[in-house]
């Protein structure tokens, strides 16, 4: 909302008097004071307007000067209508039928209520007020010579009155609008900050994601080759020098792979030197299996048998992540076990994904399984299922991945 309808000036005010808040809360802010000061001078100059004509010989139940003093304390209890506005009216009203310089008073008092209140209760007030101005004029007949001047001047009352209170009524609803408005907005802007913050979380999850099956696969491959140099220090110079090329190798595949997720993060634009290298699919797992046979595992690969024509990139992404996610688990839990990769399916089947292995001396099967709850997500993801467990003996991963017609 912009600054003018918060700290609205003194004529901005005198149109929409009061607070926001319900009466009797908070604390009253510079303009309430301002409306509530020009309210209490309005009403004791209408009151002091008889005494400027002098004594009044109408008045035989209350004296000239009670009349002039209750007007003006009737004026200064206007600062109460924010804390007490039906009580206050009531107080007024009843007592403007005998003391007429409390008339100002107790109309700008109902328009309180009529701001303050429900319309039920400001019209009910309404009526009251019409029914002392008929007994106030029968007991102070107008000075007005015209047929029918007793309801001519009691329906001009009724008639002020009603505005008055048409009038609260609409400052009333324009408040309820302008806080309904006031919340829809802060209610839009939180919304926007948990949609940013959710958006902000899977982002940094698809990348936790995307490192953890990019990296992973690279890192155990460094760590059991690494292992063999530790433990074979008697290497013959062939083998460690075979050795040393595969660690150079995974170390160098490690660095592009982090490279490129870099390169995501920097934005369009801002990658490496060099450009971004083509996005791994279908076709490079013959290369994920024979660097798992390099590092000892035993690993039997059966490839599509129709081949991969119309296979979706996207598709082929997803199936290359989760057979490396497979053979990586496979690797640091079942070390030595014989690991078999099976891609079957084609154009409106899907893609079928099988990746099993047996249990490792242990027995057990991957333990926090957090690669494979990825895994599970990013095939939800892209609109196809994952499974796995341990089923006779085995460990079995299998996926199903959408796989349009041709």
């Amino acid at each position: 909302m912009s600054a003018e309808f918060d700290r609205p000036g003194v004529v901005a005010a005198l149109f929409t008097p009061g607070s926001r808040a319900a009466p009797g809360h908070g604390q009253r802010t510079p303009r309430d004071w301002v409306v509530d000061a020009l309210c209490v001078v309005l009403a004791a100059g209408v009151s002091l307007l008889p005494a400027a004509h002098g004594p009044n010989p109408k008045l035989p139940i209350v004296p000239d000067g009670v009349n002039l003093w209750l007007g003006l304390l009737a004026a200064a209890s206007l600062l109460l209508r924010r804390r007490w506005p039906v009580e206050l009216v009531v107080v007024l009203t009843v007592l403007s039928v005998f003391v007429p310089s409390v008339g100002a008073s107790s109309g700008l008092a109902l328009f309180s209520v009529a701001v303050h209140r429900r319309p039920a209760v400001s019209l009910s007030m309404l009526a009251l007020a019409v029914a002392s101005a008929a007994v106030q004029f029968w007991v102070y007949p107008a000075d007005i010579d015209i047929p029918y001047g007793y309801q001519f001047v009691v329906g001009f009352v009724a008639l002020s009155c009603l505005a008055l209170v048409a009038w609260g009524i609409v400052v009333r609803t324009r408040r309820q609008l302008m806080r309904s408005l006031e919340e829809r907005a802060r209610r839009a802007e939180a919304e926007q900050e948990l949609r940013v913050e959710q958006g902000q979380r899977r982002e940094r999850e698809r990348i936790a994601r995307e490192m953890h099956d990019a990296l992973g696969h690279r890192l155990s491959l460094l760590s059991v080759h690494a292992g063999a140099l530790e433990y074979r220090p008697d290497m013959p110079p062939e083998e460690l020098a075979v050795t040393a090329g595969v660690i150079r190798a995974s170390a160098r595949e490690s660095m592009d792979d982090l490279r490129e997720i870099v390169g995501v993060l920097r934005g369009p634009g801002q990658s490496e030197p060099g450009g971004r290298r083509p996005q791994p699919g279908i076709g490079d797992i013959a290369g994920l299996v024979e660097e798992s046979v390099a590092a000892g595992t035993r690993v039997t690969f059966e490839p599509l048998a129709g081949g991969v024509d119309g296979l979706p990139a996207t598709t082929g992404r997803h199936g290359y992540r989760i057979v490396q996610e497979g053979l990586t688990n496979a690797r640091k839990h079942a070390p030595g076990e014989p690991v078999r990769v099976v891609l079957t399916g084609g154009p409106g089947d899907g893609l079928t994904i099988e990746v099993r292995n047996r249990l490792g001396a242990g027995g057990a099967a991957p333990g926090s399984q957090v690669g494979l709850v990825g895994l599970a997500e990013r095939a939800s993801l892209a609109g196809g299922r994952l499974e796995y467990g341990v089923t006779a003996g085995e460990f079995r991963l299998t996926a199903w991945l959408p796989w349009p017609p041709a």
